[in-house]
Order: C-alpha cells, then sequence, then structure tokens
C-alpha cells in the first residue's frame, strides 16, 4: 500500500528530527556519512576474516618450525576447537547484540581477535595455542550480527538486498588477503608474522570503528531511514514494556516464536550442507571420479566458485530490491522467490557436475562457477530475510540463531558425508545434496508472500504482528 512504501533512504531525511524539510547539504552529509558506515563494515567484516584464517595460511610453517614440535595431528586439535566456539558465540553474541551497541561490538571484537592473533604468534606450546584459538573462536562470532544490525539501521527495505550483498564481499576479499599477507609474512620473516601482520591491523581497523562508527543515522542527527513503530511519537525512549523486555523474552517472542524464522533456519542449513559438502568434497569427486590428476589439477576447476559466489549474491540482492519496488506485496516474500530460483539453479548446476565429462575441464570449471553463483545468493538473501521479519530490534538475535542452525549444516557436511561416500559411493553423495536443495525449496514455499515485521506492523498492529505473519499474506 502506498502508505508503507518507502523511498530509497537518500530522499528519506524529509522526516528529519527537527521536522524540517532536508535541505542538499543534510542529503550529502546523510549520504556521506552512510558510505562511510558501509565502508567500515565492509572492512571490518573483512578483517574478522582476515583473522579468521590467519592460522591456515601460518599453519605449513608452523610445521616446518624445529622449535615447536607440532605435526599435522596438532594443527588438525588446533582447528577442530574453532568451529565449536564460533557456531556457539555467534548465536549468543547475536542475542546479547540486540540490547548492546553494535559498533562497539563490531569494533570491540575485532581489538580482541586482533590481540588474541598477536598472543597466540608469541606462543610456542600446543595447550596455549588451544586456548586462544578456542577464544578466536568466541570473539568472531560478534561480527557478523553486529553488521546486520547496523545495516538494518542504516539502509531502507528498498535498497537493503543490494547493499547487503555488496557486504557479502567481506566474505571473499577477507579470504583473498588472508594467504597473501598471513601466508608471505610466515614465509618471509617466520610464522609468527603470519598471525601478528593480521593481528596489528585488526587492532588499527578496530581502533577506528569504535571512534567513529554510529549505530544508526540517529545517533548522527539523521531521521531513521524507515519509521520505528516501537517508539511513539512524543517520546525519545522506547516505550517501557520494551525496555524491560529481557534477553530470554527477546529470543523467544520475537524469534523463536515466529515459524518463518524457523523455516528460514531449517534452509539455511540445507543451503550449508551444500556449501560445506562442494567445497569440501569437490575436489575429491574429481580425483576420485572423474579421473583428473592431481589436487592441483582438480583445485583449478573448482577455483572458480568464490568469484561466482561474489556475483551472484550481488545480483541476488539487487533483483530482489527491484522486485520489492516494482510491487507492493510482501518484501520478505520478494526475496524468498528468489531464493528459491537461486536454489533451482543449484539443482540444474549439480546435475550438471555430476554427469559432465572429465575430458571437458573448461565446462566443468564454468558448471563450478555456477554452482558458486547459485549458492551464495540464498546464503546471502536468508539472512536478510531473518532479520527482516523479525525487525530492527532484535536483527542480532535472528542473525544469531539462523547462523547457528547453517554451521550445524556445514557440520554435517563433514563427517556424515564422508561416511556415506565410503558406504554408498558419489551417486549417494549427489543425492543427498539434492535432497538437501529440495528440501530448502519446499521449506521456502509457504513464505513467498511474507511482509516483513514493518509491514505486518503498520498493517495489522502490534498485538497481531506474530499471528498474522502466517494467516494472512
Amino acid at each position: 500500500m502506498d502508505k508503507y512504501k518507502i523511498a530509497r533512504s537518500r530522499v528519506l531525511l524529509a522526516n528529519s528530527l527537527t521536522s524540517q524539510a532536508p535541505n542538499d547539504h543534510q542529503q550529502e552529509a546523510f549520504l556521506r556519512t552512510r558510505l562511510s558506515v558501509f565502508c567500515s563494515i565492509l572492512f571490518g567484516y573483512s578483517c574478522y576474516y582476515l583473522t579468521r584464517n590467519s592460522l591456515t595460511f601460518t599453519a605449513p610453517a608452523m610445521v616446518a618450525s624445529p622449535t615447536l614440535n607440532l605435526d599435522i595431528t596438532s594443527i588438525g586439535v588446533i582447528t577442530s576447537i574453532f568451529p565449536l566456539c564460533y557456531g556457539c558465540s555467534k548465536f549468543v553474541s547475536g542475542v546479547v547484540g540486540d540490547v548492546l551497541s553494535p559498533s562497539l561490538m563490531l569494533g570491540g571484537g575485532l581489538i580482541a581477535t586482533g590481540m588474541v592473533n598477536i598472543a597466540f604468534g608469541a606462543s610456542s606450546t600446543l595447550p596455549i595455542f588451544c586456548i586462544l584459538w578456542a577464544m578466536n573462536g568466541i570473539l568472531q562470532g560478534f561480527g557478523a550480527p553486529s553488521c546486520a544490525k547496523i545495516l538494518t539501521s542504516w539502509f531502507a527495505a528498498s535498497e537493503r538486498g543490494t547493499y547487503w550483498g555488496m557486504w557479502n564481499i567481506a566474505h571473499n576479499l577477507g579470504g583473498f588477503l588472508a594467504p597473501i599477507l598471513a601466508g608471505t609474512a610466515a614465509r618471509i620473516h617466520g610464522w609468527s608474522w603470519g598471525l601478528w601482520a593480521p593481528g596489528v591491523i585488526a587492532l588499527i581497523v578496530g581502533s577506528i570503528i569504535v571512534c567513529t562508527l554510529k549505530d544508526s543515522p540517529e545517533d548522527k542527527g539523521f531521521a531513521p531511514v524507515e519509521p520505528d513503530l516501537n517508539i511513539p511519537t512524543n517520546a525519545t525512549k522506547p516505550a517501557e514494556s520494551e525496555q524491560k523486555l529481557s534477553l530470554v523474552q527477546n529470543l523467544l517472542q520475537n524469534v523463536l516464536s515466529n515459524p518463518f524464522i524457523w523455516g528460514l533456519a531449517f534452509t539455511y542449513f540445507c543451503v550449508y550442507v551444500v556449501r560445506q559438502g562442494i567445497t569440501s568434497w569437490s575436489v575429491f569427486y574429481l580425483i576420485k571420479e572423474k579421473g583428473v590428476v592431481d589436487a592441483g589439477a582438480a583445485a583449478v576447476r573448482v577455483s572458480g566458485l568464490e568469484l561466482g559466489g561474489l556475483l551472484g549474491s550481488l545480483l541476488a540482492g539487487r533483483i530482489s530490491d527491484s522486485l520489492i519496488s516494482k510491487t507492493q506485496d510482501g518484501s520478505v516474500g520478494q526475496r524468498i522467490r528468489v531464493v528459491m530460483a537461486y536454489l533451482l539453479g543449484v539443482t540444474a548446476s549439480l546435475i550438471a557436475f555430476k554427469f559432465v565429462p572429465a575430458s571437458w575441464p573448461v565446462t566443468q570449471a564454468a558448471i563450478v562457477f555456477m554452482i558458486g553463483f547459485f549458492l551464495y545468493g540464498p546464503q546471502m538473501l536468508i539472512g536478510l530475510c531473518g532479520a527482516e521479519i523479525v525487525g530492527r530490534r532484535s536483527v542480532g538475535a535472528s542473525e544469531g540463531f539462523l547462523g547457528w542452525i547453517a554451521y550445524l549444516g556445514a557440520a554435517n557436511a563433514g563427517v556424515p558425508l564422508s561416511l556415506l561416500v565410503q558406504q554408498y559411493g558419489w551417486d549417494a553423495f549427489f543425492a543427498a545434496l539434492l535432497s538437501a536443495t529440495a528440501v530448502g525449496i519446499l521449506l521456502l514455499a509457504p513464505m513467498i508472500d511474507a511482509k516483513s515485521y514493518l509491514q505486518r506492523k503498520q498493517v495489522y498492529g502490534k498485538g497481531h504482528i506474530l499471528g498474522n505473519a502466517i494467516s494472512r499474506p
């Protein structure tokens, strides 16, 4: 409806805090500030990825060091601790983050993970390595929920998909910089520098974020990009009932009681089974089943996965924004339709990857590129859908919960899939991935008309948000 449809945030200064029409200077100031905010979360989260992957590219130098007495098994022990801590932390920090400053969480967590990397580089025993890397896993969970909350505060629904997709580049940027910075530093200056160099960068970037980043436009004197219906017009603070809402109540009432969140969570689980399955086992598949000569040759054929994912996530966000701008129907439902279309693309690409002959290396590489293209779009949009379904005040809890379930899916792509391949072969492997994709599509089908939190609140009122999320489109 016309009342709901929100213009892009660059023209939303009409309702400034002073109730005056914005002039060109105000618009320019807002756009400059918002660009600075976006760059902060982009480079900040890239640094999270840098300090997360630093050990991966430093480990060979650690094993080669005569003073550490480490072997491959020792490195495996250290790295196996990280995902356990990271998965739990992402959930907890998302819930806690809804009552804390996301900018302080983002910057403070980055400073802390930088310090852990530096301490790791100064250590020399396996128990200390394990403790420090467990701490790194805990701190890494602060990044994504904080960025999600800042994004939903600074960007309106009509453009949020585009900027969410652009922010998603941080995964690729951090992953690209890690081998260059950490690997090169470890090779030239010794293994410790493979941790120290990323750690120092994290300290610098984290300090800048803490000092400069603002949580929302209101903190800089601008109008909110979308009306916050939780705040009465004659008050400057949330209503008393909102203030008293505890962390557990927020999680239960605004997140876990919403069936659409559960549908998104289990879809995320399926998407991460496919993503981690392809990432972990595609090289083995090409060698064992397709007769590729060695791991190096196989790696070349799958190297386009991340590049395809980069382009796919950018386009998915842009397409979903375009659909929202052309209709007054449920905005979340428009993004869900894009996710379903992408999952159909994943299905077709997986089938092609299985049946393309080994003698067609270029075609195999192109198919892997398309798998990444179609796979990373849903990975990005599902988190955005969760944020828009629960509203601005519960974004952290939603992102934390969805991220935790997604990580469980990634874990199931490890040992379970390896046992499946050993017992039943690669046909069973592809059957499992295709089944996961099909289940994801079925789970999303009831949500194709889903409205965002803001839409439901404007149409149905505060007391009927959750019920009308299901009973009415």
